[in-house]
């Protein structure tokens, strides 16, 4: 079951590392622009971070969000915090 996780994470880090990579830059440089009074640029960036500009606004928060909570669920699993460990020997022999 591991090893399906390992490569659904890794799937779905190379599908969403562009979508979020384009959230994160244009979301960093948006108030360096506004903070600037570049005006024009900061609305292009606030378009261009929500997808306006393609007409995506509406649906690609969505995609962002759920790929990241793809990228959440498969990671904690594969950190086994959640696994039962049994130590040797403390066995529970009914």
């Amino acid at each position: 079951m591991n090893r399906f996780f390992r490569k659904y994470h890794r799937w779905l880090a190379i599908v969403c590392a562009l979508p979020l990579m384009l959230t994160v830059i244009t979301g960093m440089t948006f108030p360096i622009a506004k903070a600037l009074h570049q005006r024009e640029l900061a609305g292009f960036l606030i378009h261009l971070h929500t997808l306006e500009t393609f007409g995506l606004d509406g649906i690609f928060p969505i995609i962002n969000g759920f790929g990241l909570l793809g990228l959440l669920v498969s990671g904690i699993y594969m950190t086994s915090l959640f696994r039962d460990r049994r130590l040797p020997g403390n066995r529970l022999d009914v």
